[in-house]
């Protein structure tokens, strides 16, 4: 353990895409755990697109950052957190942090799986795409279901619940063609375009030409009004996130047929995960034997070193991750 402890924190609200300038690194003593608590060395980062929303005000400037995290107690003051013990909490961007039991979730020893993995396919990353096919889209067996960026961590996670749910045709949007081919070929999507390619509305319709049941939306804009169009009657919307808006506020709004959603008794739902939580061991009964029989793979893009987190962090926005994006400590 190292004697000096580092934390990220926001200097200034970016106009548009962040940049390096809008954080900094700060040091400090590694702090001494408090009667009831227990110190943590964090051994994994998550950076997530809502943390991009969350710079706009709800982040506070010159603070340490927030953000999911797996560490492990290396100090400890309470014996509901023993020494050695690995937990999930939520005190991230930061290279040690001081817990009490009530703010953290024990990871539960599962033989076989990597740690890795509950940060992303059994994580906030796998239980939104989880909720997402489950309780919002009450997904059928033998549904087509089209998800927009599909490469990025909850798209490659819905990808690949869906297959073991029992849908029918996958359709998965992408930013690159190297994207497509790693939904295809890796991640179980039936087809996938690059939506640089040419209009969205063009390229959903040539990909999926009888339509859609169910559309799994990360990116809103023209995605989300060209999935309205191409769904069938009684087909389901589940807004996840609008990753299009985040770094450019002055997005034209979504254009669709509004009559769609009557005529054709569509059902638009969003939701936020953390009011799902008490869905986490549905989640693990439900992706862990598939993840010891290798049915379901985690999709990571794994970063060494805790100073690299705002680039990490930053790729993620640009796209240069495929699935989960995830920082180690070296």
């Amino acid at each position: 353990m190292t004697e000096i402890a580092l934390t990220v924190q926001q200097t200034a609200r970016p106009p548009g895409f962040p940049t390096p300038r809008h954080f900094r690194f700060a040091e400090s003593p590694v702090p001494e755990p408090a009667p009831g608590t227990a110190l943590l060395e964090n051994l994994y980062w998550s950076v997530d697109p809502y943390h991009r929303e969350m710079m706009d005000g709800d982040f506070a400037l010159n603070a340490p950052l927030e953000g999911r995290t797996l560490g492990r107690v290396v100090a400890s003051r309470t014996p509901a957190l023993p020494e050695g013990e690995i937990v999930f909490h939520r005190q991230g961007w930061r290279t040690h942090s001081v817990v009490s039991p009530e703010e953290v979730r024990r990871l539960p020893h599962h033989p076989g799986v990597p740690l890795s993995a509950y940060l992303s396919v059994l994580g906030g990353t796998g239980l939104t795409a989880y909720i997402a096919l489950t309780r919002i889209a009450r997904l059928r067996e033998g549904d087509d279901v089209f998800v927009s960026g599909a490469a990025g961590g909850v798209g490659t996670a819905t990808g690949r619940f869906a297959r073991l749910l029992g849908a029918g045709r996958l359709i998965g949007s992408a930013g690159s063609e190297e994207k497509v081919k790693y939904l295809t070929d890796q991640v179980g999507y039936d087809t996938a375009f690059d939506y640089h390619a040419a209009p969205v509305p063009e390229l959903l319709t040539a990909a999926a030409p009888d339509g859609i049941d169910v559309f799994v939306d990360n990116v809103g804009g023209d995605h989300l009004g060209a999935a309205i169009g191409a769904l069938r009657e009684r087909g389901r919307v589940v807004r996840v996130g609008t990753i299009s808006q985040y770094n450019t506020p002055d997005a034209p709004p979504v254009v669709f047929d509004h009559a769609d959603v009557v005529e054709k008794r569509l059902r638009i739902e969003g939701f936020l995960v953390s009011d799902y939580r008490d869905a986490q061991e549905e989640l693990y009964d439900f992706a862990v034997p598939h993840l010891r029989s290798g049915a379901l793979a985690p999709d990571e893009t794994v970063v060494d070193g805790f100073e690299l987190i705002v680039e990490a962090f930053l790729l993620m926005l640009r796209g240069g991750n495929t699935g989960k994006i995830l920082i180690r400590k070296v």
